[in-house]
């Protein structure tokens, strides 16, 4: 039986993925001329949209190279069949990672104080005990580090993938030192990720904007959230692949388990959500109730609660029956609908902080996600054509097959 290993980009996604892109640069130059050249709150709301959509799709995109780290970690076999897709996807930090860092870094040296308050600490003695952490020198040197870190050893992942095409079949011996160089390779990735995203780079990018709060939840919040994403991500281009007819060795079973990590860490979202929100308002502390003060009372109420049924209760009523992890048209929606919850989520992470008095939520907004989610699928899709579908040589390729829930 012969498979369609080579990728060809079609037309429709070609045109799709610029028309995307064209609506995200229309936007941002709309959203200049309307917030850019205003007063400082205004501009404060244009770099904060760039912000934490730049932020969102970086982490997102970034969660698919975690993925198979982990997998590789556990010595799991049955993701190889669209192993490949998740390498294409995580081909996407690279662009991403570039215009997040410009992002990241404009508004450090252009002095958006009203974004990160501890640009301009003054006299201020809870900024200045934090001066040695937040201070442009740091932040500019660690999330340098941090997007190069990820480039770097997620392209070493996705080259060691590649010998596989270029070996042929492996031996036993060839076999257990691939999966030993694979694994060292994937355990530092790890490392640095732990270091990164479930740690420091929350810390900086988004959580100091609030700079006089803080929460030891913080990281692994962002990490939920954006981890159950990728997941959803992972599957649109899975499913999308299978009904262009790629993917053959793909089944129910395979997408049965992605639907089950989709659910889970809903479900792992949600505890955080909770335990974060429950044990600052159990304990009513103002300096710490100061976060959730205008998103539970003000008006990012509805924002803030809406998260909780669409990142929630959607996949927990709808992902939990088994047969609803199998049916393509279900995943499909609550794909889609878990990466619009959760970039929700980070819209009122950043903007809530940002603008407190109202909320605005218009087609910059919107236009500018659009943007990235057409750079995201033209740079996945390139790199689906560079190499073959199918990882055969992989030494737990069989696995996948037979794959079994």
């Amino acid at each position: 039986m012969s498979f369609r290993e080579q990728f060809e980009i079609p037309a429709k996604y070609k045109l799709w993925s610029m028309i995307l892109m064209g609506v995200g640069l229309v936007s941002i130059l709309g959203g200049y001329f309307m917030y850019g050249t205003g007063d400082e709150h205004h501009v404060a709301r244009f770099w904060g949209t760039l912000l934490y959509n730049s932020v969102f799709f970086l982490l997102v995109v970034n969660a698919s190279m975690f993925f198979i780290c982990a997998t590789t970690m556990a010595m799991g076999g049955w993701q190889m069949a669209f192993r490949r897709v998740t390498e294409a996807i995580s081909f996407a930090v690279i662009p991403m990672g570039i215009i997040s860092g410009v992002i990241l870094l404009a508004l450090v040296f252009g002095h958006q104080h009203h974004i990160y308050h501890w640009l301009t600490p003054g006299d201020d003695k809870i900024l200045l005990g934090k001066a040695g952490f937040l201070n442009p020198t740091f932040f500019t040197v660690w999330t340098t580090l941090s997007i190069v870190g990820w480039i770097f050893l997620g392209a070493k992942m996705r080259s060691i993938s590649k010998e596989l095409d270029e070996s042929g079949q492996l031996s036993v011996e060839e076999g257990k030192k691939y999966i030993f160089k694979n694994t060292i390779w994937g355990s530092l990735f790890l490392v640095w990720f732990g270091l990164t995203v479930m740690s420091t780079v929350p810390w900086l990018w988004l959580m100091s904007i609030d700079a006089h709060w803080y929460s030891t939840m913080y990281s692994w919040y962002t990490f939920a959230s954006t981890f159950v994403a990728g997941m959803a991500l992972i599957t649109l281009f899975v499913i999308y692949l299978k009904n262009q007819g790629y993917l053959e060795l793909v089944n129910d079973e395979h997408l049965h388990d992605l639907g089950k990590f989709m659910f889970a860490f809903s479900v792992f979202w949600t505890y955080l959500w909770f335990s974060q929100y429950m044990l600052i308002w159990y304990a009513n502390i103002p300096e710490e109730t100061v976060y959730f003060k205008h998103r539970v009372q003000g008006p990012y109420r509805g924002v803030f609660f809406l998260n909780l049924v669409i990142n929630f209760l959607a996949p927990l009523l709808i992902l939990m029956r088994r047969s609803s992890k199998r049916n393509y048209t279900l995943l499909v929606f609550m794909s889609a609908l878990i990466i619009c919850g959760h970039w929700l989520d980070f819209y009122q992470m950043v903007i809530a902080s940002i603008s407190k008095e109202h909320v605005e939520l218009n087609f910059f907004d919107f236009g500018v996600a659009a943007g990235f989610v057409g750079l995201i699928m033209w740079s996945t899709g390139i790199a689906l054509t560079k190499r073959s579908l199918i990882a055969k040589n992989h030494p737990f390729f069989k696995e996948s097959i037979i794959h079994h829930t």
